[in-house]
């Protein structure tokens, strides 16, 4: 007997059998809001930015129309920004939302920041979508996405800043770090409160290419960690995405404790696979497969990430709005037999 979408998700998380590979699409910067779905189910950015029915009903069309197993909130990386004093722009049908103006020029300004609080108007929206998704589709997991505390700092003030401050003022970043991390715990609890089952981690500015192994040690791992343990500490579950090569950071990356290591195409799967054995690894086929490519070998690829250990079949990164949704349905389609042994 099939597993619900819900179960065989949970199950994966929790390391019991499943009859097959989940495919899912968590959202945030790894979402399948697509045009030809904003176009299909009349629900469209930037009004999905902005109001819950129109957040909520655009994640269904995907789950519906991609045939992804989870529906996932937000469909950025802005809100906590936002709420913490960036100015944003909020884009178009085809162009995500994105940071305009930084709140802060210098590091030791942090503490001038707002904390986030439940009650700004974009939290609160994707608060009300996820208890519209968790009311409508009880047997699928709904998915909450926070921004990771690298990518929300270098949100909140210039990158290289941020960078050169982690080197040369190493206690100020780590104490804003740590602010940042607080803030993004806040709003992980709150979405588990309102209904979702899992939080999602994506953190593309944390990679240990930009960071290297030291301070990939120092910077990311221990924050991820904190946000990590509060999910679990609220019964939730968690997920981390780290973008870019990982070779420089395996065994940094054993000591994260979130499940589940969410992984980019350009990190070959099997090798994260043998070092992380007690992990779930997921992912990880090609976004430019998926944007570029014919059906047939965005099949082939998700078999491929399959065999060479995915627990979880997922795309390996952010995916443009323009990507045709046929090419998702091929890869969601996979794990269900379909595409035989293209």
């Amino acid at each position: 007997m099939a597993l619900s979408e819900k179960t065989r998700l949970i199950n994966v998380l929790e390391g019991k059998p499943v009859d097959r590979v989940p495919v899912i699409c968590p959202g945030g910067m790894m979402n399948m809001a697509v045009l030809e779905v904003m176009m299909a189910t009349g629900y469209a950015w930037p009004k999905a930015h902005l109001y819950p029915k129109d957040m909520a009903m655009l994640s269904l069309g995907v789950r519906d129309l991609a045939e992804i197993e989870n529906v996932g909130v937000p469909f950025c990386m802005t809100v906590e920004a936002e709420a913490m004093g960036a100015q944003i722009d909020i884009g178009t049908e085809t162009t995500e939302p994105r940071v305009a103006s930084y709140p802060i020029q210098q590091i030791e300004e942090w503490e001038k920041l707002p904390s986030l609080t439940e009650n700004h108007y974009r939290v609160s929206v994707v608060l009300e979508a996820i208890s519209i998704l968790k009311e409508r589709c009880p047997e699928t997991p709904v998915i909450g996405n926070i921004t990771g505390p690298i990518s929300l700092a270098t949100s909140l003030i210039e990158p290289m800043v941020f960078f050169r401050a982690l080197r040369r003022k190493p206690k100020v970043a780590l104490d804003f770090l740590d602010f940042v991390t607080e803030n993004l715990i806040v709003f992980a609890r709150a979405m588990l409160k309102a209904g979702a089952d899992i939080i999602n981690i994506a953190d593309p500015s944390g990679t240990g290419e930009i960071l290297g192994p030291e301070t990939f040690s120092e910077a990311v791992v221990p924050y991820l960690n904190k946000i990590t343990e509060a999910i679990h500490a609220s019964s939730g579950y968690a997920i981390v995405h780290i973008c870019g090569r990982l070779s420089p950071v395996l065994p940094e990356l054993k000591k994260l404790e979130a499940p589940v290591l969410s992984i980019d195409a350009v990190t070959a799967l099997r090798k994260v696979k043998e070092n992380l054995p007690e992990k779930v690894i997921m992912g990880n086929v090609s976004t430019y497969l998926l944007g570029k490519a014919d059906p047939q070998k965005v099949a082939k690829a998700a078999k491929m990430s399959i065999k060479q250990g995915a627990g979880i079949l997922a795309p390996a990164c952010g995916i443009s709005p323009l990507t045709p949704l046929e090419n998702i349905r091929a890869m969601a389609r996979v794990v269900k037999g379909d595409y035989g042994d293209c």
